[in-house]
């Protein structure tokens, strides 16, 4: 197309989940022109997917005293000296991320936490409640005290429903089923973005004087994901792409409890709420690893001990691959009234009723604690130095600002995404209101993406014409055995070089469909391309860091090194592949100095 259209707004944001409808919302509120982009339908997007709770220090709810980890919750009195702080929060949240989380941004995080949960509640959010009519909050991993505020377990779903409908309300515009292929940087400023328009398979030029990124997570990388189909790291393969820098990527999280053999999330409100993890003996093995916590350590200890089960021979399954969780002494009314998308859940792909029946689960790769490095206020940076890159915002999962550091708590990411969300919003407002210019897009993006996809849709060469399906499940296979929870030198060796073989090979990829409408096929391919990028960062990364903290954990280098790598991962794409540098951890040296993280 010689003379592709073009859409400009003051502020175009990728992503339609918590975080950028947040900070859609917000400057829509703020009288800013804003156009929102999402692959799938807005409230399809994958924050809707989490169960569990949104984390505050709101202080209502307690545990009884002298009963345990497991033992009964009781209702805070409204008047009662405060119980929970965001100090506490705090300090769990720094313990959780094993010391790399920046120590600044998660105090603002928590601070914010309590403003933005009644802030949902306010625009009429419905939460589950205390008999007293208070938010109800529950236990989750990590968490020294119950502060998960939650909607059963459809917690995701409720928050975006009502931030969507307030993001109508102030004049946001969606563009459903529209596909981000390219962000246009020159001269370290960001001045649109390029487009497709799956209905019709146009490119289209978006102008704005402002883009966020809001493109979730990348957990498709691996064969067991908790990660809805559309999870393939676009945002962060097309801001690296750009020349912007990723930072902390080898750090990615599995979620304990995934449906055997599907990776579909059963929520951590399952242990939250007094379930039960069990080895094919029937023991409650997480006494060996964790018996001040049980099961509601951090995920990343939960996961590695459930693995080690595994491969000393204790798994179940017919594989011997999961492990039990066991709901069933919870009681149907509980079980019905806090959990009923898990019961759901386990009898459409368990066959399963966790009423009265074990459920099989195994780890799952889950979420990304590493992303686009961005400010408190979502501006993107362009080095360790923390130049800004003029324009670019990025805020959510595929931003890493970093509050979660080597690990991320539960409750804690859809707490981020709203209130970085929101930062970003009000950030970019200021932007655009303090006289940002619309600027010149001179590149040819469009023509390079046309050509792009002209290539895809191309007759193969003879002997050539590989399937991108085919490519998408051999790099899934390799970051599932070489770079999952357990790691070692070899395996990452491994799985690098299949990487960049795989890379190669993709450059032979044709699709069959070559119509212009709605075309999946060509999706695919694009998102498998995506795959690939980032995937050779996350091995190179992990690769360098000789030492286990947090999620990333090498067998070769099993003890956490803070001498040598408390600090953050920068990766500078160049011919050669990934290039590294690294950033100070933000530490508060007085009140929070690293140190040995027990449970």
């Amino acid at each position: 197309m010689s003379n592709p259209s073009v859409i400009t707004h003051d502020v175009i944001v990728v992503g339609a989940g918590l975080a950028g409808t947040w900070a859609a919302m917000i400057a829509g509120e703020q009288g800013v022109d804003v156009g929102v982009i999402s692959k799938v339908h807005p409230l399809r997007s994958h924050s809707g997917a989490a169960q569990g709770g949104i984390a505050a220090a709101l202080g209502n709810v307690r545990p009884v005293p002298n009963t345990g980890p497991d033992g009964p919750l009781e209702q805070v009195p409204p008047d009662a000296e405060p119980y929970d702080s965001w100090e506490l929060h705090m300090f769990d949240t720094i313990k959780g991320s094993d010391w790399l989380g920046d120590q600044d941004a998660i105090e603002i995080m928590v601070k914010d936490a309590i403003e933005i949960v009644y802030e949902y509640e306010h625009m009429g959010c419905v939460f589950s409640r205390t008999p007293d009519g208070r938010v109800a909050q529950r236990r989750f991993g990590g968490h020294s005290t119950p502060r998960a505020c939650y909607s059963a377990d459809w917690t995701g779903h409720v928050l975006l429903h009502t931030i969507h409908e307030q993001a109508l309300k102030h004049g946001v515009r969606f563009y459903s089923e529209w596909y981000a292929l390219d962000v246009i940087v020159e001269d370290n400023v960001c001045k649109g973005i390029v487009a497709l328009d799956i209905l019709t398979g146009q490119v289209v030029l978006m102008r704005a004087k402002a883009v966020m990124f809001a493109t979730g997570g990348y957990g498709r990388a691996w064969k067991i994901t908790s990660n809805a189909l559309a999870n393939t790291g676009d945002g962060v393969a097309i801001a690296y792409n750009a020349g912007v820098p990723l930072m902390d990527m080898e750090f990615v999280q599995f979620h304990p409890t995934g449906v055997y053999g599907h990776g579909i999330l059963l929520s951590e409100a399952c242990r939250g709420e007094g379930g039960y993890l069990l080895n094919s003996k029937g023991e409650r093995f997480m006494e060996r690893y964790a018996p001040g916590k049980m099961e509601l350590a951090p995920r990343d200890l939960v996961s590695r001990s459930e693995q080690t089960e595994i491969d000393e021979g204790r798994g179940v399954g017919p594989d011997k691959q999961g492990i039990w969780l066991d709901l069933r002494h919870l009681g149907r009314e509980k079980i019905l009234e806090r959990l009923p998308q898990v019961r759901e859940i386990a009898l459409n792909f368990s066959g399963v009723d966790v009423i009265d029946e074990l459920a099989p689960i195994q780890p799952t790769a889950h979420y990304s604690m590493g992303g686009i490095p961005a400010t408190v206020d979502g501006q993107v940076i362009a080095d360790a130095q923390s130049t800004p890159v003029v324009g670019l915002y990025a805020a959510g999962e595929c931003a890493c600002i970093s509050v979660h550091g080597a690990n991320r708590l539960g409750t804690n990411s859809l707490l981020d995404a709203s209130v970085f969300g929101r930062r970003a919003g009000y950030a970019m407002a200021a932007f655009v209101k303090g006289g940002a210019r619309l600027q010149p897009v001179e590149s040819d993006a469009v023509a390079r993406n046309e050509a792009r996809i002209t290539r895809l849709m191309s007759d193969a060469p003879a002997g050539k014409g590989e399937s991108w399906s085919q490519i998408a499940a051999e790099l899934k296979s390799t970051m599932t055995d070489n770079a999952g929870i357990f790691r070692d030198d070899a395996r990452l060796r491994q799985a690098l070089s299949d990487i960049r073989r795989l890379q190669e090979r993709f450059q032979g990829v044709r699709i069959m469909d070559h119509s212009r409408r709605f075309n999946t096929d060509l999706l695919g391919a694009l998102e498998t391309e995506h795959l690939l990028t980032f995937s050779e960062v996350v091995v190179v990364s992990a690769l360098a860091r000789t030492e286990s903290r947090g999620a990333h954990y090498r067998t070769d280098y099993a003890k956490r090194d803070d001498e040598h790598w408390l600090k953050h991962t920068m990766a500078h794409k160049s011919p050669d592949g990934p290039v590294l540098s690294f950033k100070d951890v933000n530490i508060n040296w007085e009140k929070y100095p690293p140190q040995e993280r027990k449970y």
